[in-house]
């Protein structure tokens, strides 16, 4: 065999290895990423079950033999001044991840959610001749809206959860592609209340309040006690209202040390994880904003919105906003469905009155159930197989 037909086998060779074990770099920053990346490795095990999975990610990545070079909590921050305080561990991550793949470049790109870390990691990768992509389009119709100059200098494709974000991004000259919501697939269009209160070991006449007070150490050290607070205020009002609250394993501590610290609340249960169980399970949840407002939509639960951070960040973030709403059922639907609680608005007291009034009001409840039907059919789509197949055309480019 000729010396160039050796090349050509050898190079031959590294493209099928290639083509068929593909290296995916991923990076998921908290736990809604890490669910929505879980569900997305699922469509690419199913097309490449030989590829290899590498990055920041969590457990349920890590469950699809996703090989997590730093955990997902160190990310799993949020609000300018939090986010400073935590600034040269998260550069220094990023510096690190971005050399180790420029070291071994991975076939593709995938940052998921995260877009201040990952956007800019992806520049630089895309740069360097990495294809990139970013998984979940930043909200840039809701706030910073200057942020769609660095996605178009960041990825080759975005993969949209709303199915009216890729016209926006079509018309910044970013290819985009609508997947439906992971979220829609994953959560039943008719959850089985009774299943999830077996499971928890509620009755199924109780009525159950479910607290989900955020998956950050920040979150849960500026909503915690205003959440639990708020469930003693109610339990006051109604005797008998159970109470459950799905903590992130690693902040389990963290918040008995604040049910202790408030003096305890009565029938309130403090499950490991279990978000899913909890929203099934419940009458009518309270939920801090972000991607636990759109499960609690999904599982067709009226909610209470609430949310306080440090007031430089509430400062510096409320001047960028462009619609009336932070809460995503609120924006999907355009209306205020459900009562939204920020900053000082988040007390307490407010927190417990907007909660039992939803027990008081079993028409709206049904209102509000149709309008979270109609949501979820629009996000359903088949995300894994879709998110698959736009990253194979990236590839074959």
């Amino acid at each position: 065999m000729c010396a160039d037909s050796v090349t050509h086998f050898k190079m031959s060779a590294s493209a099928y290895q290639a083509a068929t074990h593909p290296t995916l770099a991923m990076v998921a920053g908290e736990t809604s990423g890490d669910l929505l990346a879980s569900l997305m490795i699922r469509g690419l095990r199913a097309r490449w079950p030989q590829a290899k999975l590498v990055g920041i990610g969590g457990p349920r990545m890590a469950e699809q033999g996703f090989e997590a070079w730093w955990p997902h909590e160190k990310l799993a921050v949020r609000g300018y001044v939090e986010v400073l305080r935590h600034y040269r561990e998260i550069v220094g991550i990023r510096s690190q991840l971005k050399a180790r793949l420029l070291a071994n470049p991975p076939q593709i790109f995938v940052g998921v959610d995260a877009p201040d870390f990952n956007l800019d990691l992806a520049r630089d990768l895309r740069q360097a001749g990495i294809p990139t992509v970013q998984f979940v389009c930043p909200s840039i119709w809701a706030w910073r809206p200057e942020r769609v100059e660095k996605i178009r200098q960041s990825v080759d494709h975005v993969l949209c959860l709303f199915p009216f974000e890729p016209a926006l991004l079509a018309q910044h000259g970013i290819s985009a592609t609508y997947v439906g919501h992971p979220l829609a697939q994953t959560i039943a269009r008719e959850p089985d209340r009774a299943a999830a209160r077996l499971r928890l070991g509620l009755a199924l006449d109780a009525t159950v309040v479910a607290l989900l007070p955020g998956s950050r150490a920040s979150e849960i050290q500026y909503l915690a006690p205003r959440f639990l607070q708020a469930a003693q205020r109610m339990a006051a009002q109604r005797p008998g209202l159970r109470f459950v609250l799905p903590a992130v394993p690693s902040l389990r501590q963290v918040i008995d040390r604040h049910v202790v610290q408030v003096g305890g609340v009565p029938d309130l249960q403090v499950l490991d994880g279990k978000s899913h169980d909890a929203l099934a399970a419940c009458d009518v949840s309270l939920v801090a904003s972000g991607t636990a407002t759109l499960e609690a939509a999904l599982f067709k639960r009226p909610m209470v919105i609430a949310y306080n951070m440090h007031w430089l960040s509430w400062w510096l973030m409320k001047g960028k906003k462009l619609q009336p709403w932070v809460g995503l059922p609120n924006i999907l639907c355009q209306s205020f469905v459900v009562p939204e609680l920020l900053q000082d608005k988040a007390t307490p007291d407010a927190m417990a009155h907007g909660v039992l009034a939803w027990l008081d009001q079993p028409e709206q409840v049904r209102e509000l159930t149709q309008r979270f039907t109609d949501l979820h059919d629009q996000l359903l789509r088949d995300t894994p197989t879709l998110s698959s197949h736009a990253i194979e055309s990236l590839l074959a480019r």
